[in-house]
C-alpha cells in the first residue's frame, strides 16, 4: 500500500469550483505558487472570463474529486457549499478511495462566507475517509485576495489544516487559526459587520463634506490623517469618489453576509441597528437594480436618502 503525504505536495492540481471574484482570486494566487488549477463552475462563461485553457477546465464537481488532491471551494451561500459537498455527484460521493483505501481524503477549503451553524455540521456529517474539511474565509476584497492582502479565517482539525497546508500558504499568508468549522464563519461576520458600517460611514462623510463644499478628493486626503482614518478609505474611497463601481466585492454579497449576521444576532437575542441600518442600505442599492456592483455603491443609496 501507498504512504498517503502528510501533505499536499508542490505542483498538485488544485480544484477550484466556483470562478466568480473570489474564486478567480484564488485560482490566480494558485497557478501563481506552482499548483495545477482545473476550475469549475455552473456558468461556462465564467471560466471564459479567467481565461482557462481547456485541460483545465472541469465538466463538473465529479471531475474535481476525481482528479484533484485538493479543493477551494468558492461559491456564493451555504446551500451551494452543501450541494458541491454532500449533493449527488458532489465530492464527498464521487471521491473514490479505493477498495484499499490508498487514495487520501481530498483536501477542501471553503472560502465562502457560509451560515456558520450550517457549516459546522456540515463538517460534522462529511465522511472523514474521503473529506478533509477546513472553513477558510476570506477577510477583504477580491483585489485585496488576489495580491496576497486577504487575511484567512482557518477553521479546522489540526490533521485537516495540516495536509492542506502548502494550500493555505499560497492562498493566504496572513492568516489565523479559529477553532474549529463555524468559527471562521463567525469570525467573518464579526469583521463584515465593522467593515460595512464603515463603508457605509465612509459614504455618508464622503456625501456630506461634499453638500456642504468640500472637494471630495481634498477631503478624502485629510480624512486619511485623521483620527477618523481607517482601511476602508484606501479600499473604497477613491472608487466611490469616482463612481467606479467595477466589483470588488458586489452589493449582493453584502446583502447575503449582512442577512446572515442578523440571522445569528436573533439566535443570541442582540440587535444590530447599525447593521440594520447597513442592510436596508444594501436593499435599496438591490431595488435600483445595483446587485452586481461593487460594495462601494453603497453611495448611490446615501446620495438617494438626501432630502
Amino acid at each position: 500500500m501507498q504512504r498517503i503525504q502528510d501533505s499536499i505536495e508542490a505542483g498538485s492540481t488544485i480544484g477550484v469550483i466556483g470562478l466568480g471574484l473570489m474564486g478567480s482570486a484564488a485560482a490566480a494566487r494558485l497557478t501563481t505558487a506552482g499548483f495545477r488549477v482545473l476550475g469549475y463552475d455552473v456558468d461556462p462563461a465564467a471560466a471564459d472570463r479567467l481565461g482557462l485553457p481547456a485541460d483545465q477546465r472541469a465538466r463538473s464537481v465529479a471531475d474535481i474529486a476525481a482528479q484533484c488532491d485538493g479543493c477551494v471551494v468558492a461559491v456564493f451561500n451555504t446551500a451551494q457549499v452543501e450541494e458541491v459537498l454532500e449533493g449527488p455527484g458532489g465530492l464527498a460521493a464521487s471521491r473514490d478511495i479505493g477498495a484499499e483505501r490508498e487514495r487520501p481524503p481530498l483536501s477542501v477549503a471553503c472560502i465562502s462566507t457560509c451560515d456558520p451553524d450550517a457549516i459546522a455540521a456540515l463538517a460534522a456529517r462529511l465522511p472523514v475517509d474521503r473529506i478533509a474539511f477546513v472553513e477558510v474565509p476570506v477577510s477583504g476584497t477580491s483585489q485585496q485576495f488576489v495580491k496576497g492582502d486577504g487575511l484567512g479565517l482557518v477553521a479546522g482539525s489540526d490533521e485537516a489544516v495540516a495536509r492542506i497546508e502548502p494550500v493555505l500558504q499560497a492562498l493566504v499568508p496572513r492568516r489565523h487559526r479559529v477553532g474549529q468549522p463555524g468559527n471562521g464563519g463567525h469570525a467573518k461576520l464579526a469583521i463584515n459587520l465593522m467593515l460595512g458600517v464603515n463603508r457605509a460611514a465612509l459614504a455618508e462623510g464622503l456625501v456630506f463634506a461634499e453638500r456642504m463644499g468640500l472637494n471630495p478628493t481634498a477631503f478624502l486626503a485629510v480624512a486619511r490623517d485623521s483620527a477618523a482614518y481607517s482601511q476602508i478609505m484606501d479600499v473604497k474611497g477613491a472608487k466611490m469618489i469616482a463612481a467606479d463601481f467595477t466589483p470588488h466585492g458586489k452589493i449582493a454579497q453584502s446583502s447575503k453576509d449582512f442577512a446572515l449576521m442578523l440571522e445569528q444576532a436573533k439566535r443570541l437575542g442582540q440587535r444590530l441597528p447599525l447593521g440594520e441600518t447597513y442592510a436596508g442600505l444594501m436593499q435599496g442599492c438591490i431595488d435600483a437594480g445595483e446587485s452586481e456592483l461593487d460594495n462601494g455603491a453603497v453611495i448611490r443609496e446615501i446620495r438617494r436618502r438626501i432630502d
